[in-house]
């Protein structure tokens, strides 16, 4: 089957426009702090969406009201993987400044789900441990499932290459069975929002 096409404005980066490629976007938000960019289904929705600034698009248009904007006083977290399995890494960041609170990895034989399970319990783990009350989001529905069941459902098999992760995984389940919290677990909007602050910048 084809891949449907997409198109990307970019709002802030070291250059503005329209791409018709996620290697071109990804060229104008590589290494520039606060990138403002979102996918499109097409070329129309993406014109509309760059005929306007970023703030007036997502706040004052009617995609977002001021209720469905996002808590900034927050951490989010995510997790890339190149190959599945493959090459993975995650983070943690403040929401409102993307100042890097955690980054593990990379790992060997990963998965992007196992990925973002470890970065949403070890979010969690930090804001415990801080006695924070910030609540925290993830992108992945998956990982929010897996840490309320407290249990990894991975069917990735365990090997010598990837020991040291599956190592954290357990850790992992350690604390989830061992520790109470009362943070939030909040579901990231990437259709509305954007890519979650955490993101890797990879797609």
């Amino acid at each position: 089957m084809q891949k449907k096409a997409k198109y990307y404005v970019v709002w802030q980066g070291n250059k503005s426009g329209i791409y018709s490629s996620w290697e071109e976007c990804k060229k104008q938000i590589k290494n520039y702090k606060g990138a403002k960019y979102k996918s499109f289904a097409n070329n129309e929705e993406a014109k509309v969406a760059f005929s306007k600034n970023y703030k007036d698009y997502f706040v004052k248009s009617n995609i977002i009201t001021s209720k469905e904007l996002p808590d900034y006083n927050s951490i989010s977290v995510d997790a890339a993987s190149s190959g599945n399995p493959g090459i993975m890494e995650y983070q943690g960041v403040d929401t409102k400044t993307k100042k890097l609170l955690f980054h593990l990895g990379p790992f060997k034989q990963g998965t992007n789900n196992i990925g973002e399970f470890l970065a949403l319990v070890h979010g969690l783990a930090e804001l415990k441990k801080n006695n924070s009350d910030k609540p925290i989001y993830t992108d992945s529905i998956t990982a929010i499932s897996w840490v309320k069941k407290k249990k990894c459902n991975t069917k990735l098999e365990k090997t010598k290459e990837n020991e040291r992760l599956f190592s954290l995984v357990d850790r992992a389940l350690i604390w989830l069975n061992t520790n109470s919290y009362s943070t939030n677990i909040l579901k990231w909007k990437t259709k509305i929002w954007g890519e979650i602050p955490a993101d890797f910048g990879r797609k």
